[in-house]
């Protein structure tokens, strides 16, 4: 049997995008398109595929809620590997439609955000209606009767729809990436590269002062950097928070390893989601007594403290 990859669809998103520049992808692998983030992880978590690839992160809009959500409740899951995609939006349109002719516009939540300027200026008075992907929207444009005259997309996605581009590159900041994590169910992890990032969601015992400064400085003290953090409501009553971290390091290096350690200590719950290659490709830069042979020094010393008679 095939590995079975499912992705964020239908066809024509970033998302399948990502998915095809893994070098985690075998040329006979079949990928499954899903209509949310949460129905592609749920038949993961059930076994009917064998990765998922969904977005975690724009450079624009920040984290994207609907994974780091589905990531941080629910059965286990670790990203094994991720993929960053240049994001190039299209005005898309059927047929004999022009700038005039549209009242509403379709796209994804994310992605309306990052070209709301360009609509200010050249279509100030358009409705958005939101949409479960940019392929959706370009997709939906190809129905009989659409409910809306123009699609923010990939230029892919454009074309898989047979649809007229009446803009390029739309966007409001150019340079704009969207960041994809590949996810797997436990199992083994990747081996360590000397460029590689840990990823984890922590749940405070409860909510006191200084409580997020406690959680930090267990990376602080190691020497260990954070590529990005973000609070997520934990679903029950307001200021009840979790935190969603990425940092420098596999989970194999003795400084990531004791940061774990001293995280479970203060924390009510560590969810651990993997140690993965970055995909920049940017070795850790690890500071002065937080390397592996200082940390290994430093338990041998402890040990013959303990043990002077040995």
């Amino acid at each position: 049997m095939s590995t079975r990859y499912g992705f964020l669809g239908p066809a024509g998103t970033f998302t399948e995008m990502a998915l095809r520049q893994s070098a985690q992808l075998e040329h006979d692998a079949e990928s499954i398109p899903f209509v949310s983030v949460d129905a592609a992880l749920l038949a993961l978590r059930a076994g009917e595929l064998d990765f998922a690839m969904v977005p975690i992160e724009n450079s624009v809009e920040g984290g994207v809620s609907a994974t780091l959500d589905a990531l941080a409740s629910g059965d286990p899951l670790v990203v094994v590997a991720e993929q960053v995609v240049p994001i190039c939006f299209v005005l898309a349109v059927p047929a004999g439609i022009g700038l005039a002719d549209i009242r509403t516009v379709s796209t994804h939540p994310h992605a309306w955000a990052q070209v709301r300027a360009w609509m200010g200026a050249h279509l100030p008075d358009v409705q958005y209606l939101p949409g479960p992907s940019t392929a959706a929207a370009a997709a939906g444009l190809a129905a009989e009767r659409p409910a809306y005259q123009g699609a923010v997309c990939a230029p892919v996605a454009a074309a898989n729809h047979g649809l007229a581009v009446l803009r390029e590159d739309i966007g409001d900041n150019r340079g704009a990436v969207t960041r994809f994590v590949l996810v797997a169910r436990p199992g083994r992890l990747p081996a360590p590269t000397g460029a590689d990032k840990t990823s984890v969601v922590l749940f405070q015992r409860h909510d006191h002062p200084g409580g997020l400064l406690e959680l930090l400085e267990q990376f602080a003290a190691r020497g260990i950097n954070l590529t990005r953090i973000e609070s997520r409501p934990n679903g029950g009553r307001l200021g009840d928070y979790c935190f969603s971290i990425d940092c420098e390091g596999h989970v194999n290096d003795e400084r990531v390893g004791e940061m774990l350690m001293g995280l479970q200590r203060v924390c009510a719950q560590v969810r651990f989601l993997g140690s993965y290659p970055r995909a920049d490709g940017l070795e850790a830069h690890i500071v002065a007594g937080t390397g592996d042979k200082e940390f290994l020094d430093a338990r041998a010393w402890l040990r013959d403290l303990r043990n002077p008679c040995l």
